[in-house]
């Protein structure tokens, strides 16, 4: 090696470098070479990096850390969302209409009107809507508006004429078409019922590369350097594979993306994938499923029946006996799972799924994953430590209502909240933690993500303490969550998640220390750089 090879291109000084490796920051910094880490130490420690060409930049209290590497996301869905109409703060379904009808004024040459985060339950009236209320403002022009979680859509009149959907259409598997006493389709579409409006989602080049630029551009703003991509979507795969490559193979990406497409019985195209899509900024993942719906929509599977309506349990959306054999039939094949699953049955289910694909298969380094784990029963607590299932979560889901009103308390009842999104619980029984945003059900940032897991508040305050006080875990373990944890969970431990020499330089500078600062001001901590593969993607000026 050349004296001059030695010298990093940059380094980056601060008070505060949090490697990921221990539990507080240090003073020092890290040094770039390429697109690697060359080293990490402190400032006497790093002299030797610095040649006459080097960089050198001095943050000062400033924190540095891993990028964030977000382990569930939608991105095309996200991409729509921030190009969308977002109607999270609407009080009724009239006030909703109106909002979108103005959207739709400013976007006349839009084919699709698309809208997202309506929330009956946040209503004055908490019923579903009519199709009839926004035909009243757009009768001319297809609406499609999802839902809060995305697990239902509200159409209007024109929109549910372009799907063909009409009375005779049969509602498809796992899915409902909401018809009224007369039998005619009301507006609102569950779980599976969506994907017969798919063609909503359909892009000319410019639109994709617009909405493919802005995600980059967000993303990296908010310190996001790596991303799992869910294609499936209830039975609809919305992701743009094409772009995606197109902007790899350019070297315009600034986030890596692991993609996963839908599991089903017929795994060649997913072979082809795998081989396919393995570079270092775009690589296939793995297979998801959906294993239930919400609570919320009564479609999240459970154990006992819903406490406010006891006639149910909710159910699967795919039959046990097909979802386990395609468990073992795609795990026999070497693929990783990754499976949606709410209710503590479907987590239940999951995990029964994973231990007989192990019993047949054998044992093997698998990393599948149960996502989002809303609520567990305490019997499948250790099982994701012994079947090496990783948990992936997303703290910021148990703030979608305040907590005197969260329709989960209602839903579940006293003994079964105990066991709401268990953060902790499952970090101490050895399971592995994954954090991501699920992104467009609530925002992409961080921040959000990291207050909640600390703090276990809702947005009011409130509960004293927490909800499930139990349940919170500190800064650096959720740090970890969203790093390493996310980097273990796309099997690149090796190269990405924490500061070390020779893994690459995905690197975060945020405006504060979050180690100095309260629980409340994590909320409010911006970036001030990002860094992708040693080259600057971000930085606040």
């Amino acid at each position: 090696m050349t004296e001059q090879a030695k010298f990093a291109d940059s380094v980056l000084y601060s008070n505060a470098v949090f490697t990921g490796l221990a539990d507080e920051p240090f003073a020092g910094g890290v040094a770039v070479a390429g697109k690697t880490i060359l080293a990490v130490g402190t400032r006497a420690e790093l002299q030797a990096c610095i040649g006459p060409d080097t960089l050198v930049r001095d943050f000062q209290d400033r924190l540095i850390m891993p990028g964030f590497h977000d382990f569930h996301i939608h991105l095309l869905l996200g991409s729509l969302e921030r190009q969308g109409v977002n109607l999270l703060a609407a009080k009724s379904e009239d006030e909703t209409a109106r909002m979108v009808k103005a959207f739709a004024d400013q976007r006349p040459d839009d084919p699709w009107i698309i809208g997202f985060s309506w929330y009956h339950i946040l209503w004055d009236e908490k019923r579903l809507p009519h199709r009839s209320t926004l035909d009243k403002y757009i009768p001319d022009r297809p609406v499609f508006l999802f839902n809060a979680e995305c697990h239902g859509a509200w159409l209007n009149s024109k929109a549910l004429e372009l799907a063909g959907i009409t009375r005779d259409t049969p509602d498809p598997a796992f899915g409902e078409i909401a018809r009224d006493e007369n039998g005619e389709p009301t507006g609102f579409l569950y779980e599976t019922a969506m994907a017969l409006a798919k063609q909503a989602f359909t892009f000319p080049r410019e639109r994709r590369i617009s909405l493919m630029q802005d995600f980059l551009a967000h993303a990296a703003k908010l310190g996001v350097t790596s991303v799992s991509d869910m294609f499936p979507l209830v039975t609809m795969e919305l992701g743009d594979l094409e772009m995606y490559e197109e902007f790899d193979q350019a070297d315009q990406l600034t986030v890596r993306i692991h993609f996963l497409t839908e599991l089903t019985g017929d795994l060649e195209q997913a072979k082809r994938m795998r081989e396919t899509y393995k570079s270092e900024n775009l690589q296939f993942s793995g297979l998801k499923n959906f294993l239930d719906g919400v609570p919320t929509t009564y479609t999240g599977y459970l154990l006992e029946p819903y406490a406010d309506r006891p006639d149910t349990c909710g159910d699967t959306l795919i039959p046990k006996e097909t979802i386990e054999s395609w468990t073992v039939n795609a795990d026999r094949e070497g693929f990783r799972i990754r499976y949606h699953a709410c209710g503590d049955a479907a987590v239940r289910l999951g995990l029964d799924c994973f231990a007989e694909a192990q019993r047949q298969n054998g044992a093997r380094d698998s990393r599948h994953t149960i996502e989002h784990i809303e609520v567990i029963h305490p019997d499948d607590i250790n099982r994701f430590a012994e079947l090496g299932v990783i948990a992936s979560m997303q703290p910021e889901h148990l703030a979608a209502d305040t907590y005197d009103g969260h329709t989960y308390r209602k839903r579940l009842g006293p003994e079964r909240v105990k066991y709401t999104w268990p953060i902790n619980t499952l970090r101490k029984s050895g399971a592995t933690l994954a954090f991501g945003s699920d992104f467009p059900v609530v925002g992409l940032d961080p921040m959000t993500e990291l207050y909640r897991a600390v703090t276990r508040l809702n947005n009011d305050g409130q509960p004293d303490g927490g909800w499930n006080p139990e349940e919170r875990i500190s800064l650096a373990d959720a740090l970890r969550a969203y790093t390493i944890g996310s980097a273990y969970g796309n099997f690149r431990e090796h190269e990405l998640g924490t500061l070390e020499a020779g893994k690459l330089a995905d690197i975060v500078v945020l405006e504060q220390n979050l180690f100095a600062i309260t629980p409340e001001q994590i909320r409010d901590t911006q970036v001030a750089l990002t860094m992708m593969g040693g080259r600057i993607v971000y930085q606040n000026s």
